[in-house]
């Protein structure tokens, strides 16, 4: 039997045209012996405007569902995860050729890191690419230090969700993504950091499209009010987390 590394998208109707290139990015992907994708496609909502943006290939399974945000989404795709590894990828994304290859090497070969990351191009309008500048070294992420660079740098991670790739299990231990109206996969990424080591992939594993209809461009996102309740609630979770790591965890 293949195993399998689970690719979840949420997806509402202004982002839908966007899923085919998105679709193209993961059939370019090269993946180890015996192993395959399976993309599973979450709707926030229940429109007539996603499904024809939707692939006809059985590697593809849509769904949708009553509307509660892109968390709220991906959390319930996670009922049909049926593989080991779940991969985060935004319906306005696309996977660089090798990213689901790279991202299972390092899941595979160390059993104590629960989680990868990877180095993030925004893809612009015109078709250019940017980096980030502070990247960190390829590598592991020690327990805490995505937390400690986020407190130190105004709310902003080292790393980037958007490339999380996990192991499902701790995923689901985890609840999924956070109940919040944005930043549900910062507070993800920070609950990883409190339980799990983690890896930084210094390839490019994502090109994080910009454009006028994403969500963290528009107003609402950086709502001072809103903006600090989250980051407040993100930390607290995260703080409460590494504290029963710490008190509570079972030794043999």
């Amino acid at each position: 039997m293949r195993r399998r590394i689970i690719i979840v998208t949420a997806v509402h109707g202004p982002s839908a045209h966007h899923l085919h290139d998105a679709y193209k990015s993961l059939c370019a992907q090269e993946l180890p012996e015996e192993w395959e994708w399976h993309w599973l496609i979450q709707e926030d909502g229940q429109t007539d405007d996603v499904a024809p943006h939707v692939p006809d290939d059985e590697r593809v399974t849509f769904r949708q569902g009553r509307r509660g945000g892109p968390g709220v989404a991906r959390t319930m795709a996670l009922a049909h995860a049926d593989g080991e590894y779940v991969k985060i990828l935004d319906a306005d994304d696309q996977l660089p050729p090798g990213a689901l290859a790279r991202d299972i090497a390092v899941l595979e070969r160390d059993p104590s890191i629960g989680w990868t990351t990877s180095r993030v191009l925004d893809l612009l309008p015109d078709g250019s690419t940017v980096g980030f500048d502070q990247d960190p070294d390829d590598g592991p992420i020690e327990l805490g230090a995505v937390l400690e660079h986020w407190r130190a740098h105004n709310y902003r991670a080292q790393v980037h969700p958007a490339t999380l790739c996990v192991r499902r299990d701790l995923l689901l231990a985890l609840g999924g993504w956070m109940a919040l109206p944005a930043s549900e996969d910062t507070g993800l990424l920070l609950a990883l950091d409190a339980v799990s080591r983690g890896y930084f992939i210094r390839d490019v594993g994502l090109l994080y499209r910009k454009w006028p209809g994403q969500a963290t461009g528009q107003a609402a996102h950086t709502d001072t009010a809103e903006r600090d309740a989250r980051m407040a609630v993100v930390e607290a979770r995260a703080q409460a987390l590494a504290y029963y790591r710490r008190n509570y965890a079972v030794t043999s």
